[in-house]
């Protein structure tokens, strides 16, 4: 298997691709098709339903206007395809924001894995206030395993709140991730793995596990977010002699 590799296309072509138990952690950021509290508001386009505070205008994604019965059989779809591609024991992290965290955990045991947690991105009080209700400061990582996860892996222990604001300088999608939260998230795989994201956007887990040690692999639709994502990659390479 070629690691380091970062396919241009639908993530459930690019899975079929991949050798049976041949990597190391799967860690995505899959559309949500949240935003909004019924059916109406979740077919909207990303850019109306995810209104930053920074009025920056992104570029749309694609995959986000799905209703609760198809998001979930889509997710056991993928999910399933990677679980015979990851190995045995490896670890899944799948974020996710509080209206789907029940679609999600269910998801995830469907598929075949164990459900073992829930870590909180705590995303401080830099997150936008609303006057008279609480603050949407946090989204989710499920997490959890193919089959039983042994002790004596070789990785860390990691907390269970990470706390991370989203800088403008670190930002490269619509609901992109930070960086230092990424790191942070990919070393749950074991030291020398491959971390596996099917849904790279601005390729913040792939830059996150390069910087890491890790070697990736990742799929995109969309060709922006590829340019995007091969930059950044190509920013870390040591420059030529």
């Amino acid at each position: 298997m070629t690691t380091n590799q970062l396919y241009h296309g639908d993530c459930l072509r690019f899975l079929a691709t991949l050798g049976d138990e041949s990597v190391d952690a799967l860690i995505t950021d899959p559309p949500y098709s949240s935003g909004g509290l019924h059916a109406s508001a979740r077919q909207q386009c990303p850019s109306s339903k995810y209104i930053g505070s920074d009025g920056k205008k992104w570029n749309e994604f694609v995959g986000d206007n799905r209703d609760q019965r198809s998001q979930l059989a889509w997710y056991v779809l993928w999910l399933s395809e990677a679980h015979r591609i990851l190995k045995a024991g490896s670890p899944v992290c799948l974020f996710t924001d509080w209206r789907q965290l029940p679609l999600t955990t269910d998801a995830l045991q469907a598929a075949g894995f164990i459900w073992r947690g829930i870590t909180v991105w705590d995303k401080t009080e830099a997150s936008r206030p609303v006057p008279g209700r609480f603050r949407s400061q946090a989204e989710y990582i499920v997490w959890g395993s193919k089959g039983a996860m042994p002790l004596n892996r070789a990785a860390p222990v990691l907390p269970g709140v990470i706390r991370e604001p989203v800088r403008k300088a670190d930002k490269f999608h619509m609901t992109g991730k930070p960086t230092a939260l990424m790191r942070q998230v990919v070393k749950i795989c074991e030291r020398g793995g491959v971390v596996l994201d099917p849904f790279a956007g601005s390729g913040t887990t792939l830059v996150a596990a390069a910087m890491e040690g890790f070697g990736w692999l990742g799929s995109e639709m969309l060709k922006h977010n590829i340019t995007v994502t091969q930059e950044r990659l190509g920013a870390l390479l040591p420059p030529a002699a």
